[in-house]
């Protein structure tokens, strides 16, 4: 079933992490952040709107690194419930896919909780003061890729906060598959 998360409350300040990655190293927030912004992504290996734009947020990931927006994603699927977002799997996509940013691992899902994370994926767009500025949508794409001349609504959101430090008032939410929460 598609989520939508709710729209973008600017200044929102981001919440501090401590998780694992694909690449055998932990990160910080501090250690993604950019000197002109930070993205922070709720993706996963399964749901097929992640899959309908991965090579679209590769692409857009290493676009921005070099405006100055540190980039990660996070995973926080429940990989009982979900085996193809196991932790060992997120390292062969990862490696395969060969990520231009840390993937990373929320296995207790208290980031995802501290993020108010909807679904996958998920965008959290931040300024160069940890302030959020963007809670949109990659482009239009759904279940399947959109056109390849879609306007690609993250990028240029983060370009402004790069350029700014203020995100677009408008902001249409993204749309995916509900992260998929462990029965506590």
């Amino acid at each position: 079933m598609a989520a939508i998360p709710p729209v973008c409350d600017f200044g929102w300040k981001a919440p501090d992490f401590e998780l694992p990655a694909t690449d055998g190293k932990t990160y910080r927030l501090s250690d993604i952040a950019g000197p002109k912004g930070t993205l922070i992504m709720f993706i996963c290996n399964h749901c097929p709107y992640v899959v309908a734009v991965r090579d679209r947020i590769l692409r857009d990931a290493r676009a921005l690194a070099e405006l100055g927006i540190g980039v990660a994603a996070i995973s926080a699927n429940d990989a009982s419930a979900y085996p193809q977002d196991s932790f060992e799997n997120m390292k062969r996509l990862a490696e395969q896919e060969n990520f231009p940013f840390p993937y990373l691992y929320d296995e207790d899902q208290s980031v995802a909780r501290a993020y108010d994370a909807v679904c996958t994926p998920d965008f959290f767009g931040f300024n160069k003061d940890l302030e959020l500025q963007y809670r949109g949508r990659l482009d239009a794409s759904r279940r399947e890729t959109g056109p390849a001349d879609l306007r690609r609504d993250l990028f240029e959101a983060m370009r402004q906060v790069a350029q700014t430090g203020q995100g677009p008032e408008d902001q249409i939410p993204s749309m995916g598959c509900s992260i998929k929460w462990k029965d506590v």
